[in-house]
């Protein structure tokens, strides 16, 4: 053997030691004593000692971040207001070669509050808002002096004095006395709110559009307060419109003249036209593809313009459609739209067309609709052959609310839906429906979810056979109760073919697992029935599928079986993606 691999084995025997001695290093355990769990969970993700669990540190390293884990347990005790904590620390190595730490702490007596002035000079001390904030204002007489709500209070008064047109606003007194030795702390704050700014005149740069159809976008008028939350409204309001791919709106303080702040609008128009392709497979229509164009501006007026093509085994249909945004304080968007529709379900076919005329307003979570529609066309349920045109009111108030629209933690949605006809000309048939669409959902931990939905309805109609299949109530399929085919259940003529219904009740539950990060398992049981009066029969299915978490949405693949039913196909196999909410 040659010197030089003679020395090289060497050099790696020795070093072999220093490398056991290293990854037995990276296994240690850290331990806090001595604080209640938000204290602890406090210090816990302040020290630095936390972020070496699985990196490897010598004997010296993990001494000296043992030494700095001290000063940082009392930085962060002192912040929640703990200001003579005392902290001991040991480590040993187990018979396994695994290094435990110990940080032995004694927090002490907590410093609180002995006096609490917080004040705001001038009218701007009788704005709901600001009393608000003082009386919100944390800590309080008695409580311990937390520095986090201290200076987050703080923020939240001179955030309601700026959003109320107050933005010179500032602090005349600022002075926090606190003392160790008596465990207390004396806080007196006073603001001078200064003098109230109005909104002054707004420009637009870059746009497409006229300032005179812009401006009805702004949520206040020239000389009003100024206010930071209809700043945020205002850009809100022009994202939403989908025009432009850049908004930026710049308030300009400093300009002020005789307290009006300019505000300057700089925007770049978005790209005009939208195309759209997608493929995709469902078990109620089976295989298909949907092409879609939409032009995002047609005129001056920013009108819009869509079409949409779908294109399956059994359903086609066509719609285009004409919106009209109606922008301003109550803003709203007039659509008009025609559609043709082809499809074949378990129970009927139907070839239908329909013009629509409608009104839509978003404000918060709640969404609402009203319009007027015709609906026309052919169909056949079982055996019998039908056709009719009806002419009717409708609309619907919905309410949605999750943490993530595509895989939510929690959520609710409700959506109550009507329709009317008040006239008997242009109709065959008086008829009136009342739908509501619940849907809840609720997480446990990081993998497991909870997922509960219902449906009722009730239709009053003159004659029901002249209601197509579109405006009937059906149960089953894929988002309904699964087990059964798309609308294969409902009541039965004298021939036994399903001919759907005019109440409609329907419930699931279902819980959800993910073993991993995007994929899981689910199980459920859905319930209902779609019938005429004194027909009621509970259906019930039950079953198992998988979950996958894609980036639109989860992807949902079930196998279910009728548990309880009339007349049913035995196991169903059912798909369907897209968000929760």
């Amino acid at each position: 053997m040659s010197v030089a691999r003679l020395a090289l084995c060497c050099i790696l025997l020795c070093a072999l030691p220093v490398l056991a001695r290293a990854q037995e290093a990276a296994r240690h355990t850290l331990t806090i004593e001595g604080l209640d769990s938000h204290l602890e969970e406090a210090v816990r993700s302040s020290l630095t000692l936390s972020q070496y669990r699985d990196r490897p540190v010598s004997d010296a390293q993990l001494t000296r971040l043992m030494s700095v884990g001290e000063k940082e347990i009392l930085t962060t005790l002192e912040a929640w207001g703990y200001y003579g904590p005392t902290v001991t620390t040991r480590k040993e190595r187990d018979d396994e070669g695994a290094l435990r730490v110990w940080f032995v702490v004694d927090p002490g007596a907590p410093t609180r509050v002995t006096l609490r002035e917080v004040a705001v000079e001038g009218e701007a001390a009788k704005l709901p808002a600001v009393v608000k904030a003082i009386e919100d204002f944390q800590p309080r007489q008695g409580e311990i002096f937390n520095h986090a709500q201290y200076e987050a209070s703080k923020t939240a008064v001179q955030e309601a004095l700026a959003d109320h047109g107050f933005l010179s606003a500032k602090l005349a007194t600022h002075r926090v006395e606190v003392n160790t030795a008596e465990r207390s702390a004396r806080i007196s704050l006073a603001w001078e709110a200064g003098r109230l700014y109005r909104f002054g005149p707004t420009t637009f740069t870059g746009a497409q559009f006229s300032p005179e159809f812009l401006d009805r976008y702004l949520p206040w008028r020239e000389g009003e307060e100024y206010s930071g939350t209809q700043v945020l409204e205002f850009q809100r309001r022009l994202v939403g419109a989908d025009y432009f791919a850049t908004v930026s709106i710049q308030p300009h303080p400093e300009k002020e003249v005789d307290g009006a702040v300019p505000v300057e609008v700089t925007l770049s128009p978005a790209k005009r036209n939208i195309y759209s392709a997608a493929v995709y497979a469902s078990t109620d229509h089976g295989a298909g593809v949907e092409l879609g164009v939409q032009r995002r501006w047609l005129n001056s007026r920013g009108h819009k313009g869509q079409a949409e093509i779908d294109y399956a085994q059994r359903y086609q249909a066509l719609e285009l459609s004409y919106r009209m945004p109606l922008p301003g304080r109550r803003s709203r968007v007039l659509s008009i739209a025609g559609t043709y529709r082809d499809e074949t379900t378990e129970s009927s076919v139907s070839q239908t067309e329909k013009l629509a005329a409608n009104v839509s307003r978003k404000w918060g979570r709640f969404t609402n609709m009203y319009g007027l529609q015709f609906l026309a066309g052919d169909f056949e349920i079982g055996s019998e052959d039908g056709y009719s045109s009806l002419t009717f009111l409708e609309g619907a108030v919905s309410y949605a609310r999750s943490d993530q629209p595509a895989f939510a933690h929690r959520g609710f949605s409700a959506t109550l839906s009507g329709r009317y006809t008040p006239f008997e000309a242009w109709t065959d048939t008086r008829f009136a429906s009342l739908r509501l669409d619940t849907k809840g959902l609720v997480a446990f931990g990081e993998n497991t979810r909870l997922i509960l939905r219902a449906e009722a309805g009730k239709i009053d109609a003159g004659d029901f056979d002249l209601l197509p299949p579109e405006l009937r109530f059906y149960a089953g399929g894929d988002r309904s109760i699964r087990g059964f085919g798309f609308e294969e259940i409902g009541s039965r003529n004298a021939a036994g073919d399903v001919i759907g219904g005019d109440h409609l009740v329907e419930g699931s539950v279902e819980m959800e697992y993910y073993w991993r990060k995007n994929l899981g398992a689910a199980v459920f049981v859905d319930a209902g029935d779609a019938f005429l009066a004194d027909d009621f029969f509970l259906h019930v299915g039950a079953g198992a599928g998988v979950r996958w978490k894609s980036p639109v949405g989860v992807m949902r693949l079930d196998l279910a079986y009728p548990l309880e039913s009339v007349d049913s196909s035995g196991w169903q196999i059912h798909f369907s993606l897209g968000p929760d909410f």
